[in-house]
């Protein structure tokens, strides 16, 4: 699957079967269901944890707590858009 699937079973009313937690949380974000997205990710240890959870934080509008899970991932934080923040996201854990 490339990005390009990816967003389109954003019009199906679950998330594609197989997906790691990670994509499932971006694909729960990405239809609006932050709170979804966040519970999935929220008490996972490891760095792609706290990458998507920074990255939710952000969403959010969290800043504080973006920064935090950052931190905790190894990054600083990203000073491109959130959506782009998400395809990089996606297209890194659809390669992995």
């Amino acid at each position: 699957m490339d990005l390009i699937e990816f967003k389109q079973t954003l019009q199906g009313v679950h998330p594609p079967a197989a997906l790691s937690v990670y994509l499932e949380s971006l694909w729960y974000d990405a239809r609006g269901n932050w709170q979804k997205a966040h519970d999935l990710v929220d008490q996972l240890p490891g760095t792609a944890a706290a990458r998507v959870h920074a990255y939710l934080h952000r969403v959010e509008g969290d800043e504080w707590n973006a920064g935090y899970w950052y931190r905790k991932a190894g990054i600083t934080r990203p000073d491109y858009s959130q959506e782009e923040e998400w395809e990089l996201l996606v297209n890194q854990f659809l390669k992995s």
